[in-house]
């Protein structure tokens, strides 16, 4: 089968078309004809090496992507399947990359319950690009276990994680509170944001106008660290999703959060496609990509300023370009 590789870590150019042998699914497992992979910021950091500790040993070429959706092509011994769900329906899974397993490629095995069919009349570019994110806001979200009407502040809310939490905090009742670029005030707010602090250096400040005590707590999906903490009240809490080193003192509690700790937490992924189908939380495209240009689609994303996700379409065809 063709997939989207690297045979040395860089920069998107190590991006390229590779042979791999078709996975087959083994106990527990379940195989996906993949029609699209979305682009997150953690493909980019192993294809930089920032997980170089996860290959060691591996043999190149090392295949990233966390999210696809395509479908149910063939279910592994022992394979407890959702129900309703048969082989040739449309499905989303969440990758864990290890090795050369992850979702740029045509098929990938992935466990069982790391998969859940897709949202219904989501087309598959759509239906790729929300299950990492969510599933990255949940888990930040689950352990700050807020109670209804206290305070979360969101950095990052018009990003696709911080999008995420902003969605949910709201479906849960909490004020959320959205740090974003000014001209971004009337997306958040669609999210479900009640207050909005435009982002910059005196952010942390601006929010400590609106909220005197501090806020409950912090889901940092802009990675501020030490640059936030100061609006958090003493004894509050920060959910940091890439790393957080610091002390804030006061008693502020860190969650420092790992998304594929939740890989196969079924009950989570299979509730936040649910979510999508009732309205709750968006599917948001930014762009759609032939396979082959994922070079191309991981300098768009280094770029930034793409709202919605960059999602590549499977199968890999291989282009003179």
């Amino acid at each position: 089968m063709k997939a989207i590789g690297l045979n040395t870590y860089g920069g998107p150019e190590v991006l390229q078309v590779v042979d791999l042998p078709e996975p087959r699914p083994g106990a527990g497992e379940v195989r996906v004809r993949v029609r699209a992979a979305a682009i997150a910021p953690v493909d980019a950091l192993m294809r930089t090496g920032a997980f170089a500790a996860a290959h060691e040993g591996l043999e190149p070429p090392f295949v990233p992507g966390m999210e696809i959706s395509g479908v149910l092509d063939e279910v592994g011994p022992d394979a407890e399947l959702e129900p309703g769900l048969a082989v040739g329906d449309p499905v989303v899974a969440f990758v864990d990359f290890a090795g050369a397993h992850g979702g740029y490629s045509d098929y990938v095995a992935v466990p069982a319950a790391s998969v859940t069919r897709a949202p219904a009349d989501a087309s598959f570019p759509e239906a790729a690009s929300f299950i990492s994110n969510a599933l990255t806001a949940r888990n930040g979200l689950d352990a700050l276990a807020l109670e209804p009407g206290q305070t979360l502040l969101v950095t990052g809310a018009a990003g696709s994680v911080g999008g995420y939490l902003t969605q949910l905090g709201r479906d849960e009742g909490l004020q959320v509170v959205a740090i974003a670029a000014e001209s971004d005030e009337d997306l958040v707010r669609s999210f479900g944001a009640t207050d909005f602090v435009a982002r910059g250096e005196d952010a942390a400040q601006h929010v400590r106008d609106l909220f005197p005590d501090g806020v409950d707590a912090v889901a940092d999906g802009a990675d501020l660290g030490d640059g936030i903490v100061s609006a958090i009240r003493d004894g509050g809490q920060i959910a940091s999703f890439r790393g957080y080193n610091g002390d804030p003192g006061r008693g502020v509690r860190i969650h420092v959060m790992n998304v594929f700790d939740r890989a196969t937490d079924h009950a989570a992924i299979s509730r936040l496609r649910e979510l999508v189908e009732e309205g709750v939380l968006s599917m948001r495209v930014g762009r759609v990509l032939p396979a082959a240009e994922a070079t191309e689609a991981h300098l768009l994303m280094e770029r930034g300023g793409t709202r919605g996700r960059i999602v590549l379409e499977f199968p890999v065809e291989q282009t003179d370009t």
